[in-house]
């Protein structure tokens, strides 16, 4: 049986007020790394003036974590060539640690020709800590095939286990109109973090006909238990939080109900939470999450408190 869930909201980490080009706008898809002690960086996804999606960070002490102690000055992952899969913006979405090297898995924007993007998944790289990454490939690290031909496949979480790489991404199933696709939470694997065996396994899938997006996937293990959280949508409305769990990892148990945070009654996340990020430091759980707007109004963070009702 399964706790029941209590989150507690610590604040808002970051909100966009222009300050540097990158982010004239926008807090999304927040993505922890830790750095050293109780030093965090969290990147995430800002836009420029003209609306572009650009990958920085800022750096927190998790026992202070409204407190910004460093923001990027310019992105750490810019937008990539021109006609390339990334064009038109960069966004971050899973972040490996592997040995000496940290795997940064990032979300390519594309402008599309009759739906609105075109949104597939690239590799950049970093051996020095992360000071700098280097894309892997100017291609995709994951595209469409016929088995999945529609555009939105974005890796939203790995767990390296028994030396296989385990993936959930979201991937669409069709576009209902041009402005708004159909996708869930899919499940692949792989040896090195680089190539994908997909067998369309559906790890959390829609509810009912109403749902039309599964979105973020961000798993904790906890004795065997494969914990989700993600966010889900109805129709063409904004996200809300959803939770799953798992004994396998391959298929995902919805129990939303448990997930135990939602919107504030006012401010920068009364109207949207998204987005989640879930990491543990020090035996306590904590979530990054986007706001308003798909995190037009910034990104904040909340620690788990778990009880002991079990229903």
């Amino acid at each position: 049986m399964s706790a029941n869930f209590s989150w507690k909201k610590l604040g808002q980490i970051f909100e966009p007020k222009g300050q540097f080009d990158w982010v004239a706008s926008h807090g999304m898809l927040p993505t922890v790394d830790h750095v050293e002690g109780d030093v965090f960086r969290i990147y995430f996804s800002g836009r420029d003036v003209n609306n572009i999606s650009k990958t920085g960070f800022v750096e927190i002490n998790i026992n202070s974590p409204l407190d910004i102690l460093h923001l990027s000055e310019s992105p750490v992952l810019d937008i990539g060539e021109l006609g390339s899969f990334d064009d038109n913006g960069v966004s971050p979405t899973c972040m490996v640690n592997d040995g000496d090297k940290k795997y940064f898995y990032f979300m390519g924007w594309n402008k599309g020709s009759k739906v609105r993007a075109a949104e597939v998944s690239g590799l950049a790289i970093s051996e020095n800590n992360g000071e700098t990454f280097s894309r892997l490939s100017r291609a995709p690290i994951i595209d469409r095939t016929d088995a999945e031909p529609y555009t939105i496949l974005v890796i939203s979480c790995i767990i390296i286990e028994n030396g296989i790489w385990r993936m959930w991404y979201d991937s669409a199933d069709c576009w209902l109109t041009e402005e708004l696709p159909r996708y869930n939470i899919k499940y692949a694997e792989s040896v090195d973090g680089i190539h994908w065996k997909r067998d369309g396994i559906v790890a959390v899938d829609y509810k009912d006909d109403s749902e039309t997006r599964v979105s973020r996937a961000s798993i904790i293990k906890d004795n065997g238990l494969y914990r989700m959280w993600y966010c889900y949508a109805i129709g063409a409305g904004g996200y809300e939080m959803g939770y799953g769990e798992s004994l396998d990892g391959y298929q995902f148990t919805r129990l939303d109900h448990k997930v135990g945070i939602s919107v504030s009654k006012s401010g920068w996340d009364s109207e949207m939470i998204c987005y989640p990020n879930v990491f543990r430091h020090n035996d306590k759980t904590y979530m990054l999450y986007s706001g308003n707007g798909y995190g037009r109004e910034g990104f904040g963070i909340a620690v788990l408190e778990e009880n002991n009702d079990e229903k």
